[in-house]
């Protein structure tokens, strides 16, 4: 693994280290990109580039992004890597396959684990709450999990602040493991919900923050400036109905002024600014080619001030 350029950071608290940017197959692996020799060459180039987080979910293209991806990673060394898993979201019609039930938990791992062709998940996340599910089941689950080797830690994914410390509050009374990771969506453009509600309680836990979607579905790329007639957007009609607006586009453009004084593309900005705010653990990345590998990893480049990071929140309010 060459990392010469890439940066490290612990996972909140934890010993473990996460590279500032990773790589996820939500929409892509499986999806997008079903060719399993580009799959293999974008995940080889990052892990070349000093990547050791790989990000996948259980629902991801039904499963397929779990083999795809573990099929790519099975040839490199295990040890290097930081491979996470997700479950919550159905995974068929049969009524106890989804959710964060004791039942639906241990049997969606060993799936996992079989897919992706792996012994344990570094991390494991609880995709969404679950509301028909008690916290304690969950937790408990998870607790034994790690006493079982299957996980190494365990993580929410936008769960709110509320949602949090109920988990926190069981594991301080019981001595289970806690959470230790929240991956919430952030960028530019999605910044009040998670700012407001899950940064400040996950910094108090010394949770580590890992962050989806940082280019609005490459909204902020600026690929959309012109219209939409290709990309997520595109495939994806509700994404496009909250982030297509008038007013998006024009902040969009403006960013541009910024982004050029840097010398550098819209892109690599919109990485480096959700990379630089305060408890960032990892950024996740999502790549259809090397090229575009390449390109988003060009924001470890960008030196995010004061003044840029000002200009940029003014922009985006």
């Amino acid at each position: 693994m060459s990392n010469q350029n890439m940066s490290y950071r612990n996972m909140g608290r934890c010993g473990l280290k996460l590279s500032t940017f990773s790589l996820g197959g939500w929409t892509t692996f499986g999806g997008s990109v079903k060719d399993f020799t580009s799959i293999r060459s974008i995940l080889h180039h990052a892990y070349e580039s000093g990547v050791n987080f790989f990000d996948i979910a259980d629902v991801y293209a039904k499963g397929d992004a779990e083999r795809m991806m573990g099929g790519a990673l099975k040839e490199l060394p295990r040890h290097e890597l930081v491979i996470s898993s997700k479950v919550f979201w159905p995974m068929s019609e049969n009524i106890n396959d989804r959710g964060l039930s004791r039942k639906h938990i241990l049997e969606s791992v060993n799936r996992s684990l079989q897919r992706i062709g792996t012994e344990y998940l570094d991390i494991y996340f609880c995709h969404r709450y679950d509301e028909e599910t008690p916290v304690e089941e969950t937790v408990r689950i998870m607790d034994d999990l790690i006493h079982h080797g299957k996980i190494l830690y365990w993580g929410t994914s936008e769960w709110t602040a509320a949602q949090i410390q109920e988990a926190m509050d069981i594991c301080d009374k019981r001595g289970y493991y806690k959470p230790q990771v929240e991956q919430p969506q952030y960028s530019l453009i999605a910044r009040e919900k998670f700012e407001t509600n899950a940064q400040p309680k996950a910094r108090e836990h010394g949770m580590g923050l890992v962050t989806w979607s940082p280019l609005a579905s490459g909204l902020l790329t600026g690929k959309y400036d012109g219209g939409i007639s290709e990309g997520r957007l595109a495939r994806m009609e509700n994404l496009r109905d909250t982030l297509y607006t008038e007013k998006n586009i024009s902040r969009v453009k403006e960013m541009k002024k910024i982004s050029d004084a840097l010398e550098c593309s819209r892109t690599q900005l919109a990485l480096a600014w959700v990379a630089a705010q305060p408890g960032m653990s990892s950024v996740i990345l999502g790549a259809t080619n090397v090229e575009q590998l390449q390109e988003n990893l060009g924001a470890l480049k960008v030196n995010i001030t004061p003044e840029v990071d000002k200009d940029l929140k003014s922009i985006f309010q």
